[in-house]
């Protein structure tokens, strides 16, 4: 007989004779050494980092998108006789998720709300994930790239909307100018005496010259 020593954040899949046996939980166990066969399961949470692969958008324009995926065993037993690697079984299920997702939408409206690229990533790697004996807790998508001649594209529109921004704040700028020049020349003209008001105050700022032109 043999002992082993199961930590508190594992579990111990068995095979007696080759047929699954209990999972062992934490603590210290006896077991046939000669018959029996330990797999310890590590039941922390992990991260799976998904590098940037270029789907195509309904646009037609590709993209570059990667993903994080925290995720944890479920269920040992599961997780080590579903698959023989399942971390890649995973892996692949969100590569499937986001082309799937990435697909339905429009560069435009991936590029301007980067949360919503990642709606229902997480329930549809959960889905697939239940079989492999895995818990998946969120799957968020961590960065969206260009490539070199969309990001030139996309820079150079950037651009050019806000010259057209700061062109017409200058228009608005300059109409509202002599909209008030208009309306200065017209009280004026219809009241004289505002004018001499104005003149004597001017005359009165330190500096001032004042030139009075004699009357014909």
């Amino acid at each position: 007989m043999a002992t082993v020593t199961v930590m508190e954040y594992e579990r111990v899949v068995t095979y007696r004779d080759g047929v699954a046996g209990p999972v062992l939980g934490p603590g210290r166990h006896r077991y046939s050494s000669r018959r029996t066969k330990l797999f310890p399961v590590d039941l922390r949470p992990r991260l799976l980092t998904v590098p940037g692969q270029e789907l195509l958008t309904t646009d037609g324009l590709t993209v570059k998108v990667s993903a994080t995926v925290r995720w944890r065993v479920a269920d040992p037993s599961t997780f080590h006789a579903a698959a023989a690697d399942a971390q890649e079984m995973l892996y692949a299920a969100v590569q499937t998720a986001l082309r799937d997702r990435v697909t339905g939408l429009a560069l435009g409206d991936a590029l301007r709300d980067r949360a919503a690229l990642g709606d229902g990533l997480t329930a549809t790697v959960a889905a697939a994930a239940e079989q492999l004996g895995v818990t998946v807790d969120a799957v968020d998508v961590k960065d969206l790239m260009l490539g070199a001649e969309l990001r030139r594209a996309y820079a150079e529109t950037a651009l050019a909307t806000e010259r057209a921004r700061a062109e017409l704040e200058r228009a608005r700028g300059e109409a509202a100018a002599l909209r008030a020049r208009a309306n200065t020349a017209r009280l004026l003209e219809e009241h004289p005496a505002l004018l001499h008001l104005r003149t004597l105050q001017a005359a009165s700022e330190p500096g001032a010259t004042v030139v009075l032109k004699p009357p014909a």
